[in-house]
């Protein structure tokens, strides 16, 4: 019995699930966002944190340096001063998953911020690569 490997490949391809197959490996959580007045409130702020595998603070420093604005950590939700649409914030934190998450030279998401003396480097745990990343 000889078999052909493109063909059982395209037979184990065609029984996943659709699902299966079209999901990305990182997926940030959809935001539980909410306006109140003149202030912008995140719910599951330290749910995105755990799925970025960061530290909320950074993660916190950076949108607040992007934004323009003060912000308070309560508990798991995160609190800024003004109004900010919710497209404005995803794509902020989109920017932030390339620039600090994603290994830039295999794009996993398996990495880790690793500060040496005064300059911090992005460590994928995958491929091994090291890369520089601004501070913040």
């Amino acid at each position: 019995m000889k078999y052909d490997y493109e063909a059982l490949l395209k037979r184990a391809r065609s029984q996943l699930p659709e699902t299966a197959s079209k999901r990305e490996r990182l997926e940030i959580p959809k935001l539980q966002y909410a306006v109140v007045g003149m202030r912008t409130i995140i719910h599951n702020f330290s749910e995105i944190a755990e799925v970025l595998n960061r530290d909320p603070q950074h993660i916190l420093k950076f949108l607040t340096g992007e934004l323009a604005t003060a912000a308070v950590m309560q508990e798991s939700r995160v609190i800024f001063q003004g109004k900010f649409p919710r497209e404005t914030l995803e794509r902020l934190l989109q920017r932030y998953m390339d620039t600090f998450v994603t290994c830039p030279v295999c794009k996993r998401p398996d990495t880790k911020i690793v500060k040496e003396k005064r300059l911090s480097f992005l460590v994928c745990m995958a491929c091994g690569a090291r890369s520089s990343v601004r501070q913040l």
